[in-house]
């Protein structure tokens, strides 16, 4: 893509809009294109030989796979250190990058739901790209969808879906995302499915840091104002999870950034997790109760009727704190001729709901999850996300592979 001179610029990251973006065409795209969470991809490599057993540091606020403290010393990280706030540290040299460096230690009641209401997303400028030398498959531009309120409890009506936390450089984010099936752990999956920039900061960053899942948050619907001061078991009915692994695409970690659409044909993203104060031995798929297939294989878009994409969006006008979804018949979005072409669909939702999924009729007619939200337009309007293949295919397959038979 060519980067133009902006006409506009926005903050994603909850600033204010100055000016519009000019209307996209079918016959010249040329869009302002920002991630719809974060400025926030890894490989299928696997680091083999980890134990699942837990061991407590200092006064037991955290604990670390055994595997894991080794690694961490690999790193020059000191457990007591890092749990008193050394994990703030962002020097470049020091934040780690490659697929096989995740580490995130767990610290236990770090996210309190005040945390959890007050994070965002990184706010970079958006710049404007030309995307209109190539269009390849592109399709005219969707028709706004307004976004429809998933009634609470959203445990009874969006049960897989839920909100990532993490920290970044620029403070506690945000993302959305949804429980998946584990192929090796029938029936008792702890893998979640989000976009890639919600766990690693693309090219010019690392793995984010104190990476949680939060299924069904804010169950209740409750507004921003009540949940100030809440007990964290009503902002987290069913527990904080933390991701003991994540992985992402290769080009991800190559080519994302945030602006223009870098690397979003890749922007995956799955996140093995474990409860935070050790639970009562049920996985995440028993605690909530379901779990999506995924389907590397769904029809191709011109045949897919429908997809629904749901995610707690947190840029004007929402707040973040309930559970949305849009449905609508999804349009192709080439962002250049190399690069895989990407769903889009017309949808009102806006920063916040990067990394939630998309449901579709998958290829044995049943729902199953096809996509998640990756990139918007600055003025909102309509959402795309990448379409999943072998790639995407080889990431969700490492990790469950990676913790199969535990």
């Amino acid at each position: 893509m060519r980067s133009i001179r902006p006409s506009s610029t926005t903050r994603r990251g909850g600033g204010t809009r100055r000016g519009t973006s000019p209307a996209l065409t079918a016959v010249a795209l040329a869009s302002a294109l920002a991630l719809t969470v974060t400025a926030c991809g890894s490989g299928d490599d696997t680091a083999g030989g980890e134990s699942s057993a837990t061991a407590s540091a200092g006064d037991g606020k955290i604990r670390i796979p055994s595997d894991l403290a080794d690694r961490l010393k690999e790193h020059g990280i000191d457990l007591d250190k890092w749990r008193n706030g050394d994990w703030k540290n962002w020097d470049k040299d020091d934040w780690l990058r490659e697929a096989n460096d995740y580490v995130n230690p767990i610290i236990e009641d770090l996210w309190d739901p005040d945390r959890m209401r007050d994070a965002e997303q990184p706010d970079p400028e958006v710049a404007e790209s030309d995307i209109s030398g190539d269009q390849g498959v592109t399709d005219p531009t969707p028709q706004p969808v307004p976004a429809r309120a998933v009634p609470p409890s959203y445990h009874d009506n969006a049960p897989t879906a839920g909100k990532v936390f993490f920290d970044s450089p620029e403070g506690t984010m945000v993302c959305s995302a949804t429980v998946v099936q584990d192929p090796a752990n029938p029936g008792r999956s702890n893998m979640v499915w989000t976009a890639g920039h919600c766990v690693h900061a693309g090219k010019k960053g690392g793995w984010y840091r104190n990476i949680v899942f939060v299924p069904s948050y804010n169950d209740a619907g409750r507004p921003s104002g009540e949940i100030e001061g809440a007990a964290r078991d009503e902002v987290a009915p069913y527990g904080v999870w933390w991701g003991d692994w994540a992985q992402t695409s290769d080009q991800w970690i190559e080519q994302g950034g945030a602006t223009g659409g870098d690397g979003a044909p890749h922007d995956y993203a799955v996140i093995h997790v474990t409860p935070e104060k050790g639970g009562d031995g049920k996985s995440l798929e028993e605690k909530v109760g379901s779990a999506l297939p995924v389907d590397f294989n769904a029809p191709a878009v011109p045949d897919v009727e429908s997809v629904t994409a749901t995610g707690y969006p947190a840029g004007a006008p929402y707040d973040g704190q309930k559970l949305f979804s849009c449905e609508d018949r999804p349009g192709r979005l080439s962002l250049g001729a190399s690069e895989p072409t990407m769903y889009r669909i017309g949808c009102s939702m806006t920063a916040g709901s990067s990394g939630g999924g998309w449901v579709a009729e998958g290829s044995d007619g049943k729902p199953a999850l096809v996509s998640n939200t990756s990139i918007g337009p600055v003025t909102s309007g309509w959402l795309a996300g990448p379409r999943l293949g072998d790639e995407a295919k080889g990431v969700y397959e490492a990790v469950s592979d990676k913790f199969a038979g535990r």
